[in-house]
């Protein structure tokens, strides 16, 4: 009787060893104000977390006046933590695409300058290979040159506290910034045209 209960215990373990341990990894989007970029991943099942930042400067540890201000060189960026066993980065990407205007070069929406860029800061080759394949699509979808640029990982800076989680602490005012800076109409023309085309 003993026996059989080692092998039961030993075969329940083996079990839920058999079970994909997470991979966590993470990828960072420049797509304008980092509060309107959390939200579009932190309802993605497998995005474990996102974390509003700088990215892209030549500034340690900037603050967001310094960033918002212009001149570091860092653009407004979301950090998403994802558990790559259950959503892959190519998934990451066609959410980025959705969310941006890939075809402002001065900004994004009613947030302009270098700071408010869109870009995508790839990790590694497979990334990036991923990242401009996903630009080529959205070219062709599109009909016309996509400006986002897609460049290697640098430096992450989490933004100050406050401006994490912005849009669920502040739902009013991030929902009326949002209405006012005319986001979510340029999406829709843009992204709407596309499917029709």
């Amino acid at each position: 009787m003993r026996i059989l209960i080692t092998v039961f215990l030993l075969l329940v373990a083996i079990s839920c060893g058999a079970q994909e341990s997470p991979d966590i990894r993470t990828a960072v989007f420049a797509g304008g104000c980092f509060w309107c970029m959390e939200p579009p991943y932190d309802q993605l099942d497998g995005v474990l977390e996102t974390t509003s930042g700088y990215s892209g400067g030549n500034v340690k540890n900037p603050s967001y006046d310094q960033v918002s201000a212009g001149g570091t060189g860092h653009a407004e960026v979301v950090q998403v933590t994802y558990d790559a066993n259950k959503i892959g980065y190519a998934d990451l990407l066609r959410v980025f695409w959705r969310n941006v205007d890939p075809l402002d070069a001065g900004g994004q929406f009613c947030d302009r300058g270098d700071q408010y860029r869109s870009a995508i800061f790839y990790a590694n080759e497979e990334e990036k290979k991923l990242a401009e394949a996903s630009k080529r699509q959205v070219e062709a979808q599109l009909g016309a040159p996509v400006v986002t640029e897609i460049t290697r990982a640098a430096a992450f800076y989490p933004a100050e506290r406050y401006h994490q989680n912005y849009y669920q602490r502040n739902p009013v005012r991030y929902k009326y910034y949002r209405f006012r800076c005319g986001r979510d109409q340029r999406l829709r023309a843009l992204w709407d045209k596309a499917a029709t085309d």
